[in-house]
């Protein structure tokens, strides 16, 4: 599917000069779009579905309609006052070096740097990380393409580590290919594999496990539902077509399959998953087993039974398997299980349920574990011995979020990443045995003063009373009078939690004197699964509930007022924002719904929204229809209704949520009375996706677009 973005550059129009004062702007025409007769019946309701025809996105008259879509919202944007002076910002404090923590593969440590403006981080090499200014190129993915938008998905070592397979994402689509790479010297070999979706390479012997789907009909690679995935095993240097089928389920088309295997090559498993929620785990020992044995369908048995609860294994400890589960306990633990005899009631605690939620657990060294606390949305470390005994709380250097990664056998070192809201990336080399850790890293600048910022954590109401935290940010100093531009972003589902990052796009827009506002909302992770089951299915309303107050609560603060209040949030919270705006449009000034699910009656229907039953419903049960319907974006905008100014943001090549959702929205919202007045449009980047991997240069074009209009709409 190819459809034109018109570059605003090139539009010849003649947009306002930086520092004039702001003049409406005059809107073109919205593009017609026809309403054709289609009604489905659900379950004895009539639901009429008028704009289905812009679900056929290689349509001729589909890519018509977005190219005038594209070229109404180019001439608004480009009339916005500020815009180029905001877009010049953005380039200049994105432009510095940002780095990733280092892992250890073989003998070289592997880091990812981008040197400012590179449109894609370059992964470097080298044997000292006090040397790090030296290390070599080991690859660099801006050669994928000249303009940035194939990006490097997975990468995984062979155990010897001298192979490593590589995958690649195209114009943001979940579809990956790998190839392979003879570490050594830097050179692919011949081996190719395609059709790869949520999947790396896991390594064992001379080949490795990946998952697949079959192909695709040719011109519905990005739309067309994905069903039967499969897991095969490649041998290095043979043909994908010569792969040995590993894992299949011909009576469940709608399972994920992904395979894993312990460091110490002992177990190979399984995950099963229907959705996003839930999975069981099959798992296999290896201990004995011929090569042809290791790689054979048969032989895996039943570890965790799915599929009411989460497992994700950690490591194992000899014939011991250590899993993170929410089984009897809402905010995690940590139990091993005896591989031997795998009844649940014979598990052992390792790290009990605790107050606090426990997010993820690494193994270092095989001999210790580094377990991550989420405490109101922030995180915490502790270090524990194999068995369970703590050791220590590893100090922090503030409040903020940690990304780390675990450390191999023989590795007493390990590294991790610690962001918060106002300061980017710190380094830090933590070592297990003397439990001290130092900065990696001391010579990188940042082209802003982060103290110029600050962030504060509040709690409020929601509507039924439940206290939801939220974090705000914003120059320190500012008056709470009501007129400050405020944006309040939000997500809410998927059991996703919404920790401190930092983001550069922010920045700029607090430069301008814009409140920045993150709501902790049910349906998130932040306290556990009931925290997320209080946000999911017939309880969905709890989530815009959350939000709304948020907004109401900012409000009543003097942070800003309704005509100075936007909203975002992107994929559920694009969902999030459509019903939020359709519920009460009068309280937000404009709002952004970002790569939406905002069909709640069809978006299962497409490529892996199938999945995302387990978490809203389905339209298909008359139970779930009658909630799904109450709160559905598309099917709750009403003609005789002033919405906020919307810009609608979605991609060409979004094969997670397809752009039909926010195609449909945009044609329906135009189609209101006030459309107008209060602007309604959509923007349709190309060559992109759901927003994995999108270059450098991209990020910052859509943050120009997104925050001047935002800007535009609240000062």
């Amino acid at each position: 599917m190819k459809f034109k973005l018109i570059v605003l550059s090139i539009l010849g129009l003649n947009a306002c000069k930086d520092g004039q004062k702001q003049t409406t702007i005059n809107m073109i025409d919205f593009p017609i779009s026809k309403q054709d007769s289609t009604v489905d019946n659900y379950f004895g309701t009539q639901i009429s579905d008028p704009y289905r025809w812009l679900e056929n996105d290689t349509a001729p008259e589909v890519i018509e309609w977005v190219e005038a879509q594209n070229k109404v919202t180019a001439n608004y944007l480009s009339q916005i006052t500020g815009r180029a002076s905001l877009k010049k910002r953005l380039g200049e404090i994105w432009n510095f070096a940002k780095y990733s923590a280092p892992t250890k593969e073989g003998e070289y440590y592997y880091f990812y740097k981008n040197d400012g403006l590179q449109n894609q981080s370059v992964l470097y090499r080298t044997k000292d990380l006090n040397s790090y200014q030296n290390a070599e190129v080991f690859l660099d993915p801006n050669k994928f393409s000249e303009d940035g938008t194939v990006s490097l998905a997975s990468l995984s070592f062979s155990k010897d580590f001298t192979y490593a397979a590589v995958g690649i994402a195209k114009s943001g689509s979940d579809w990956n290919e790998l190839f392979i790479m003879d570490v050594a010297n830097k050179t692919k070999i011949k081996d190719q594999i395609n059709w790869v979706k949520f999947s790396g390479a896991t390594w064992l012997g001379n080949g490795f496990f990946y998952s697949r789907y079959d192909e695709p009909a040719k011109g519905k690679d990005f739309s067309n539902q994905n069903e039967y995935m499969k897991i095969y095993y490649h041998k290095l240097g043979s043909n994908q077509s010569e792969d040995v089928l590993i894992y299949e389920d011909k009576k469940h088309p709608l399972r994920y399959f992904n395979a894993g295997i312990t460091e110490d090559e002992r177990f190979l498993y399984i995950s099963v998953s229907e959705g996003t929620s839930g999975n069981e785990i099959w798992v296999k020992d290896l201990n004995g087993l011929n090569p042809n044995q290791k790689i054979s369908q048969t032989g895996f048995k039943l570890l965790c039974k799915g599929f009411e609860n989460n497992f994700d294994i950690v490591g194992n400890d000899g014939d011991h398997i250590l899993v993170r589960t929410d089984l009897n306990a809402p905010k995690y633990r940590l139990v091993s299980i005896d591989s031997k005899n795998t009844d649940s009631k014979l598990w052992k605690d390792i790290i009990p349920e605790s107050e606090n939620l426990l997010e993820n657990v690494v193994t270092a060294n095989q001999t210790h574990l580094i377990a991550s606390f989420l405490v109101d949305a922030s995180n915490r470390l502790k270090q524990y011995d194999i068995k369970g005994k703590l050791l220590t709380e590893i100090k922090l250097p503030g409040i903020g979020t940690v990304g780390i990664n675990g450390s191999k056998k023989g590795q007493t070192s390990l590294a991790y990443n610690f962001v918060s809201f106002t300061e980017p990336s710190k380094i830090r080399i933590y070592d297990i045995i003397k439990m001290t850790e130092t900065d990696w890293l001391q010579d990188v600048k940042y082209p802003f003063n982060t103290n110029d910022f600050e962030t504060k954590q509040v709690f409020y109401p929601s509507k039924d009373g439940t206290k939801v935290p939220m974090f705000i940010m914003h120059k320190k100093g500012i008056k709470l009078d009501g007129s400050n531009p405020t944006l309040l972003y939000a997500y809410g589902g998927f059991n996703i939690s919404l920790t401190p990052s930092f983001s550069i796009s922010r920045l700029a827009f607090m430069e301008q004197g814009g409140v920045y506002a993150i709501a902790n909302l049910r349906g998130g992770g932040e306290y556990g699964e009931d925290w997320h089951k209080a946000g999911m299915l017939e309880k969905k309303q709890n989530v815009f509930d959350d939000f709304i107050a948020a907004a109401e609560f900012l409000i009543a603060e003097k942070y800003t007022n309704n005509k100075h209040l936007a909203i975002h949030g992107g994929s559920n919270g694009g969902l999030l924002v459509g019903a939020c705006m359709t519920q009460r449009p009068e309280l937000f000034a404009a709002a952004i719904p970002a790569v939406g699910v905002l069909d709640m009656l069809r978006y299962h229907k497409f490529t892996i929204g199938w999945g995302w039953a387990v978490e809203y419903g389905s339209s298909e049960n008359k139970e779930q229809f009658d909630y799904l319907i109450q709160y559905s974006p598309l099917h709750n905008v009403k003609k005789d209704v002033k919405y906020p100014a919307t810009l609608i943001m979605t991609a060409d090549h979004d094969d997670r949520v397809v752009p039909a959702h926010s195609f449909k929205f945009a044609a329906t919202l135009q189609a209101s009375k006030f459309a107008k007045e209060s602007p309604i449009l959509i923007r349709i980047d190309t060559k992109a996706g759901h927003g994995a991997g999108k270059p450098t240069a991209k990020l910052i074009e859509d943050a120009a677009d997104m925050y001047g209009f935002i800007l535009h709409h609240t000062k």
